[in-house]
């Protein structure tokens, strides 16, 4: 059973996350707050596996509630929920350790296969939408360019090729078929790509791959 905590400042937007997660039988929303305050107490409270978090709320924003929950000890993963037009918040939130993000107003099935993938320890990357974010962040100084550059230098050729198809937003699996190889085999390559370019979760590795200019967005 995946446990779920729906944080946003609209109680409509609320109940209806609540009423598509509620259909799944793996799902379970175990609480609901209103701001990024109320989020971190009940993150502490109820322990989820997944947070969905609004990133515009009052008092406390989304940005701050990401940092201070992926700070928590054993912290749940958390997606940032946003409209369609993508703000400087979202690149910002995803840098903060968010695993992903979704638009409110995506279809449901694709919310409940967001929750399940990022509850398997994966990120929702939708293609489309990750190349409007990666676009949309300024044109890195060429310190930052150089350095993201290093990190890539020690990944091997088919780490590169695999954090190319990461960046565009495919899972392993489709990662797996693409290359040839067993899904496996794929995670394997992901993880110590990871640990060499010292991301916490894909998003990270895709915008150290975007700032050296590995991927052709």
């Amino acid at each position: 059973m995946i446990d779920v905590l729906i944080v946003d400042d609209e109680s409509l937007v609320r109940a209806g996350l609540r009423m598509i997660l509620e259909t799944a039988e793996d799902i379970r929303v175990v609480g609901e707050a209103e701001d990024g305050e109320g989020a971190v107490r009940a993150v502490l409270l109820h322990r989820p596996d997944v947070v969905l978090l609004d990133v515009r709320m009052p008092r406390t924003d989304g940005l701050e509630a990401a940092r201070r929950i992926r700070a928590l000890p054993e912290p749940p993963q958390v997606i940032v929920l946003t409209t369609f037009g993508l703000d400087d918040y979202i690149a910002e939130a995803l840098q903060a350790g968010a695993a992903g993000f979704l638009l409110k107003d995506l279809p449901p099935p694709e919310l409940l296969r967001g929750v399940r993938v990022v509850a398997a320890g994966e990120a929702m990357l939708s293609p489309t939408v990750t190349r409007r974010l990666l676009s949309g962040i300024a044109p890195p100084a060429t310190p930052r360019q150089q350095a993201a550059r290093r990190l890539l230098a020690d990944l091997t050729g088919r780490e590169s090729e695999v954090l190319s198809l990461l960046g565009r937003g495919l899972p392993n699996a489709e990662i797996a078929r693409s290359l040839g190889l067993r899904e496996a085999t794929v995670k394997a390559h992901v993880t110590r790509l990871m640990v060499k370019l010292g991301a916490t979760n894909r998003v990270q590795a895709a915008i150290t791959a975007h700032t050296a200019g590995l991927l052709d967005l």
